[in-house]
């Protein structure tokens, strides 16, 4: 057995199921073994940072790891983009990246690269295999590590003479870490600290955020008059009618200051202190109150929903917790505003969808707009790498085939990963991707206010994409995915009902004046 064949063997006995991939000429043994062994689906994407995106969309509905597949250095550089967000987002991720054979690489040739150092940038765990019999060994370690809480990258380099040489055979899974538990004593001093009811607010972010988690933190919200909040950007969120409506911290930094304001206690359960996105000519660079106590309830890789469950106990809190009875949202007619975007959303997602978002301006005031829609999960854009949303959807979709996705994905951003739609229809995904069509870099003319310039013709110049207007339904079309041109809100919401109506990948492009 070659060391490409003991390498997919591993993985598939190590659970893994789905490789997102974009090989080359070093990774075809890996491509021929999977004409050999059953069990791996491969998903073929056009651009690399589309492979990753997707990935990083699987792991975040999944709960496992992904496998991507990758030609040499630049390979990986090309997703490196979607990989920083990933990182973010605690996904959980096996790159295997092919490389020039250990023998070949002493002559340079011209697709060598520094391979391991690009993995750091964006990996916890990076290893180059050195000979066939290590590969199956090291392929175990990698799952292993890429499953360590609260979930991480793990980068093999396969050269490829250890793919294609004999001699390897596959090894068994390795056990992977589980999430750490909360001292006790730390519950007890927060829980005693709260119930003093001082003005606090508890910050939630990877687990904290699933069903369980928000429900556990309502609780101890109910039980202290504690206000709850998500960072700005979360990787995945329960949401809608029956779940604890929580919105997440503005970006603007003087919105946040606003928000955070008078704050005397703020406890922190899977995330850091908020931070501002970036920094601004005479605003702090952290937001929150320089006499406020912060409090750290739980680090994002110890158990999170068990330490609020924990806490609410503590605090004798009603095992149910209050949660609003929000009324059904009618849609809104006429031409595009977030806001009557938003409620026409909440009002026709179906039950149980999954949305994928990467709005950036027009996605600013989703949150509280769709807190009365059916019950869904929710993904982010985490690292602040624009695009995202296409694969995230394309990677979900994979993992979760019998819920519908809903793909919210701004124009500008959108370029970056347009081949995403080629994978969804030749994989038959049933996304429907929503393209806010305002034919700019709408986010920068705000930034450029912010730190204080002026805007003139070049900057004007350089946030603009019209001229020629991009054609998202030829775009579309082109990757054998249809689509239609909305004006209206009301021709929106025909639109959004039709294609909810039917499987499969459609494209909306929704005006934004």
């Amino acid at each position: 057995m070659n060391g490409a064949e003991s390498l997919v063997r591993t993985l598939i006995d190590a659970g893994i199921e789905t490789c997102f991939a974009n090989p080359g000429t070093s990774e075809m043994h890996f491509v021929a073994a999977l004409d050999r062994v059953e069990g791996l689906r491969c998903v073929l994407g056009l651009a690399e940072t589309v492979v990753t995106g997707s990935a990083d969309g699987y792991a975040r509905m999944a709960g496992k790891p992904a496998v991507t597949l990758l030609h040499c250095g630049p390979g990986l550089a090309n997703g490196v983009t979607s990989l920083h967000n990933a990182r973010r987002a605690n996904a959980q991720i096996v790159n295997i990246v092919g490389d020039q054979a250990t023998y070949h690489r002493p002559w340079d040739a011209p697709l060598t690269a520094d391979t391991e150092g690009l993995a750091r940038a964006v990996s916890h765990w990076v290893r180059t295999s050195m000979t066939a019999r290590d590969v199956a060994g090291d392929a175990a370690m990698a799952v292993q590590a890429a499953r360590t809480p609260p979930g991480c990258i793990a980068t093999l380099i396969l050269p490829a003479d250890t793919a294609w040489n004999d001699g390897a055979v596959p090894a068994p899974p390795l056990k992977p870490a589980t999430p750490s538990p909360v001292a006790p004593d730390l519950v007890r001093s927060i829980a005693a600290t709260l119930r003093k009811r001082p003005r606090a607010l508890i910050m939630l972010a990877g687990a904290a955020l699933s069903e369980p988690g928000l429900r556990a933190a309502q609780r101890i919200a109910d039980a202290t008059g504690a206000r709850l909040l998500t960072p700005v950007q979360i990787s995945r969120m329960a949401r809608g009618r029956g779940r604890p409506a929580v919105d997440r911290l503005p970006y603007p930094v003087d919105r946040a200051l606003e928000v955070l304001k008078g704050v005397e206690h703020l406890v922190l359960c899977g995330t850091k202190p908020p931070v501002g996105f970036f920094a601004y000519p005479g605003k702090p660079s952290t937001l929150w109150p320089k006499e406020a106590t912060l409090h750290v309830l739980a680090r994002p890789e110890q158990d999170l929903v068990a330490a609020l469950e924990a806490l609410a106990d503590e605090l004798g809190a009603p095992r149910e917790p209050v949660i609003r009875d929000l009324p059904a949202p009618s849609p809104v007619t006429g031409r595009f505003t977030p806001e009557g975007f938003g409620t026409t959303l909440a009002a026709l997602m179906p039950e149980n969808a999954i949305v994928a978002e990467d709005a950036v301006t027009s996605g600013r005031q989703l949150f509280p707009l769709t807190f009365a829609a059916p019950p869904n999960d929710w993904l982010q854009i985490t690292g602040g790498a624009i695009g995202c949303a296409f694969p995230l959807a394309t990677g979900a979709a994979v993992a979760c085939q019998d819920r519908k996705v809903i793909c919210l994905q701004a124009d500008g951003g959108g370029m970056y990963t347009l081949q995403s739609l080629w994978t969804q229809a030749r994989e038959r995904l049933d996304v429907i991707n929503i393209i806010f069509a305002n034919r700019a870099y709408a986010i920068l003319r705000g930034e450029l206010t912010a730190v204080g310039a002026t805007p003139g013709r070049a900057s004007t110049e350089l946030f603009d994409i019209g001229r020629p207007d991009l054609d998202w339904i030829s775009l579309a079309r082109g990757m054998g995915v249809e689509g239609a041109r909305a004006d209206s809100l009301d021709a929106f919401a025909d639109l959004f009902r039709a294609a909810c109506a039917k499987r499969g990948p459609f494209l909306i492009e929704l005006a934004v004046p």
